[in-house]
């Protein structure tokens, strides 16, 4: 497993934060291009056994090497254990990461194995578990990271009124390394 280099992702969100002083990029406005600090190996560690999941390399990786959020993709990155600093403004995305944390849902086998496109009929969270959400992009469409199964470690997207739920990445790094070089 190839290794993240912190200060070159950081110098990277540095560098895209310089050419967007008007955070004109979307998401852009919400995140801020700031990164939280790393996460000690133990805190990690915890949120895995607390969980009984074993995240998949490339985000821990990511968590433990680089940052925890909120630098990123969409309206970035969700912090792994601790929610957002401005939780409580009742965002959608606050309910969807306190939802992942619920007693044995990370866990749980994730239910599908082929892509689901166009509108879903199923609850979403009956879809969405053993899956950690990553990033909102808005109106209910979230990110969501696959923890275990065959799909373990791509990101798929949930869009449940118009596109389903996809694959957008086939791992963490790509969905990742993509933002950083995207326009």
């Amino acid at each position: 497993m190839e290794s993240w280099d912190e200060d070159g992702v950081r110098a990277q969100i540095h560098a895209m934060a310089a050419h967007d002083p008007g955070r004109k990029r979307f998401g852009a406005h919400t995140h801020q291009y700031e990164l939280a600090p790393r996460l000690p190996e133990a805190e990690i560690r915890a949120f895995e056994e607390s969980h009984g999941v074993d995240l998949p390399m490339e985000y821990r990786s990511f968590v433990a090497e680089v940052g925890n959020g909120p630098a990123g993709p969409c309206h970035g990155l969700m912090p792994l254990t601790l929610p957002r600093q401005e939780a409580g403004e009742e965002w959608a995305v606050d309910g969807e990461w306190q939802e992942d944390r619920l007693p044995g849902r990370l866990a749980e086998p994730f239910p599908l194995t082929a892509p689901l496109p166009g509108r879903i009929g199923a609850p979403a969270d009956v879809l969405t578990r053993g899956t950690l959400m990553l990033a909102e992009r808005g109106c209910g469409i979230f990110i969501r990271l696959v923890l275990n199964g065959p799909r373990a470690g791509q990101v798929w997207q949930i869009d449940p009124d118009w596109g389903g739920f996809v694959p957008v990445s086939p791992g963490f790094r790509s969905w990742y390394t993509d933002w950083l070089e995207g326009p």
